[in-house]
């Protein structure tokens, strides 16, 4: 395990006329152990469907929010559903476009069904994720780090959902390309990807700011001497985000703060005085089982974890992407249940976990061996019940 500053290490000089993507060694035996564990998953969601009497596939294409994004991809945007209860008119506009974009792209190149062409992106976007993310850790920690860090992401109790029709492999893999196109100083590229990152999800904007973020520090760093492509980079990424907030804004007639009515319909907002607390009221269980339990404890867990990157002296926009989703998931309202699942992008958070998984395989391989496997356990069962059985919102 290298021993050196992860922020000395990203300071290297760039423009060394390597290809824009180098093929870092391990990476295939990292991204099969990655794609064995989620088929499995996929394979016990599938599995209980036919136990349930579900049509096969069901749960992985027509899970939740996915019946709005292929919805949008089928017909387009305008949707509204009147909830009786409160009187509230929640609209697709909540929902990004990329994804639904690329479904009906796919499904008109290569005639597949709206959910075939959902769940083929969402995997692909998935192994995509798997290898930046492995990048990123190969290129801070070497092989072994970067491993666990990918083995440790295949089995968070939420990563059923990389094999479901959902954004967050989608927003992942450009989130995770950005963050490494930072890392090699290739500005113009990350500002690109961190635009795609922002048209994939409302958490989006936390990819902006790590490259936006990461540019204007290393501009102040370098006393204003910047690297070429850093401004096009810092102005390309928060383009998305804004681009799709602001359109949202003008479809509603309030430019500016449309896009957050929309999502208050949805109850989500930010409220940064009384969001950490929302945890506390959140605790009777109201017959949603585990799913709020555990969330509590993800997102507790994953509070401490970012403390520990901060310890560790993580380059500056791994910190800024994983605290500004941690922000949001503290502060936003809505169901805490689904707030495991916001951070299910948040990968620099496992850096911490996997330098010591990495660790305690050379002093015990056996323990990190039962550990891991009943991490693999917990996490295809409990994704299987979160996709199939669950009584709230993924």
């Amino acid at each position: 395990m290298s021993t050196s500053s992860p922020l000395r290490r990203s300071d290297r000089p760039r423009g060394t006329g390597r290809p824009a993507v180098e093929t870092p060694p391990g990476v295939l035996r990292a991204l099969a152990l990655f794609a064995v564990v989620r088929l499995a998953g996929v394979a016990v969601v599938v599995a209980v469907d036919a136990i349930a009497g579900r049509p096969f596939g069901k749960s992985l294409a027509h899970a939740w929010d996915s019946v709005w994004y292929l919805h949008i991809a089928e017909h387009g945007y305008g949707t509204q559903v009147r909830i009786t209860s409160t009187g509230a008119v929640q609209t697709d506009w909540a929902f990004f476009p990329l994804y639904p974009g690329l479904i009906r792209a796919l499904s008109d190149l290569v005639h597949l069904t709206a959910g075939q062409a959902g769940v083929l992106i969402a995997w692909t976007c998935a192994l995509i994720a798997a290898y930046g993310i492995y990048a990123i850790g190969h290129h801070l920690y070497g092989q072994e780090v970067a491993t666990a860090l990918v083995a440790l992401w295949a089995v968070l109790p939420h990563a059923v959902v990389l094999g479901l029709a959902y954004t967050e492999p989608l927003f992942t893999a450009c989130a995770a390309w950005a963050l490494y196109a930072v890392l090699k100083g290739r500005w113009a590229a990350a500002g690109a990807l961190a635009l795609l990152a922002g048209l994939s999800r409302p958490s989006g904007i936390a990819a902006a700011a790590a490259v936006t973020g990461a540019a204007l520090y290393e501009a102040v760093r370098r006393r204003g001497r910047v690297p070429r492509g850093l401004w096009a980079g810092a102005a390309l990424g928060p383009l998305g985000w804004t681009g799709y907030v602001l359109w949202v804004g003008g479809q509603t007639g309030d430019l500016l703060h449309g896009y957050f009515r929309v999502q208050s319909a949805w109850k989500s907002q930010l409220d940064l005085s009384v969001g950490p607390l929302r945890i506390l009221r959140s605790m009777p269980l109201d017959g949603t089982g585990p799913a709020y339990p555990m969330a509590v404890l993800v997102v507790l867990a994953a509070t401490l974890l970012f403390c520990l990157l901060c310890l560790e002296r993580a380059p500056l926009p791994l910190v800024v992407f994983a605290g500004v989703l941690l922000l949001l998931v503290l502060a936003m309202s809505g169901p805490f249940s689904s707030r495991p699942r916001f951070l299910l992008p948040a990968f620099p958070l496992l850096i911490p976990a996997a330098r010591a998984l990495t660790t305690t395989w050379h002093t015990h391989r056996h323990r990190a061996r039962v550990l891991y496997g009943t991490l693999t356990t917990v996490s295809l069962l409990y994704g299987a019940y979160l996709a199939t059985l669950a009584p709230k919102p993924l």
